[in-house]
C-alpha cells in the first residue's frame, strides 16, 4: 500500500509542478489570503477529484460519456478561463483587497474548482491515466485505490501550500504597483490557457 501511496504521490507532484490555471489562482488568491491559501485552492480542487475518483470506482457510465465530449469541455472551460482572466485584470487596479471577498476571483476553495472544472486536460488526464491507475489500484483493494488518491492529493496540498507561504511573505516587498501588475500577469496568463484550450477544442473543426 505505501508504494501505491508513493506512487500518488510523484505523479500528483508531476502534475503539480507544471504551470497551469490551478496555480495562477493559487499565486494571485495568496497574497492577500495568506500561506493557507493553497491549502484551500488544493480543497476546491480536490473536491472535483472526490467526485471523479467516485465515478470511476462507482463505473458510472458518465465517465465514458463525458471523455467523448472533451471538445465541449475545453470549448466551455476555455471561455470560463479567459473570463476568470479578464476578472482578474480588471480587478488589478483596485489596489491590495482585503480577503474575504466572495468573488470568484478572492475565492481559494471556488478558484480551485473553478480553475479544475475548466481545465480540459484535467478531465482528459483523469479519464485516461488517472482512471486507469484508480481501477489499477482498486483491483488489489478499496483501500489501495484511497491510498493512490491519498497520495496524490498530498503532492497537491504540500505544494501549493508551499508556493502560497512564498508567496504571501513576499507580499511584504510588494506595494500596491507591483501587487496590480502579478495581478495582472495573473489575469494575462489564465487567458492564454483559455485560448489554448479554445484552440485545443475548436482544431477538429478546422481539419474537417
Amino acid at each position: 500500500m505505501l508504494q501505491t501511496y508513493l506512487l500518488g504521490l510523484v505523479i500528483g507532484l508531476t502534475g503539480a509542478l507544471v504551470p497551469g490555471p490551478t496555480l495562477v489562482a493559487t499565486i494571485n488568491t495568496s497574497v492577500t489570503g495568506g500561506w493557507k491559501t493553497g491549502a484551500r485552492v488544493s480543497a476546491g480542487h480536490a473536491l472535483i477529484e472526490a467526485v471523479i475518483f467516485s465515478a470511476i470506482i462507482l463505473g458510472v457510465s458518465a465517465v465514458t460519456a463525458v471523455s467523448e465530449y472533451s471538445g465541449l469541455i475545453g470549448a466551455i472551460g476555455g471561455t470560463a478561463l479567459v473570463v476568470f482572466g479578464i476578472l482578474t485584470i480588471r480587478g488589478a487596479g483596485s489596489g491590495v483587497p482585503e480577503g474575504g471577498s466572495g468573488s470568484v476571483v478572492a475565492n481559494p476553495y471556488l478558484a480551485g474548482a473553478v480553475t479544475s472544472v475548466s481545465n480540459p486536460y484535467f478531465w482528459l488526464w483523469w479519464f485516461s491515466v488517472g482512471s486507469a491507475l484508480v481501477l489499477a489500484a482498486a483491483q488489489q483493494a478499496f483501500l489501495f485505490a484511497l491510498a493512490f488518491l491519498a497520495g496524490h492529493w498530498s503532492a497537491d496540498f504540500g505544494w501549493y501550500t508551499i508556493v502560497s507561504a512564498s508567496i504571501h511573505r513576499g507580499r511584504r516587498i510588494f506595494d500596491e504597483r507591483v501587487y496590480a501588475w502579478v495581478l495582472r500577469g495573473c489575469g494575462a496568463f489564465l487567458v492564454l490557457f483559455g485560448i489554448s484550450y479554445l484552440a485545443f477544442a475548436l482544431e477538429p473543426a478546422f481539419r474537417s
